[in-house]
């Protein structure tokens, strides 16, 4: 009898992505891409450019209002964006 290393397809992809090197910025597409999921529509709205360096999600926000209160709930922001992906991505959320 044959024994078989049976391994599922999304085992198969994760692992190919890791040793490529691809799967950290696979996971930083997926968080920039949840800010709308996570902040809402009316956020998305006044949101401009999104970028991640050093674990750090930039985010330009173009209402002085809502930039402030967004800025107050940085801490929050970060669980929920790396709930949402299901890893953890981004360390801290800089609102400009």
């Amino acid at each position: 009898m044959f024994k078989r290393n049976v391994k599922s397809i999304g085992d198969v992809i994760n692992h190919l992505l890791r040793d490529q090197g691809l799967e950290t910025p696979l996971l930083q597409r997926r968080v920039i891409d949840a800010w709308e999921t996570v902040t809402g529509t009316t956020v998305g709205r006044y949101t401009g450019e999104k970028f991640i360096k050093n674990q750090t999600l930039f985010v330009k926000i173009t209402n002085p209002a809502l930039r402030q209160d967004l800025s107050m709930m940085r801490s929050k922001l970060v669980q929920r964006l790396n709930a949402e992906v299901g890893a953890m991505v981004i360390a801290d959320v800089r609102i400009y």
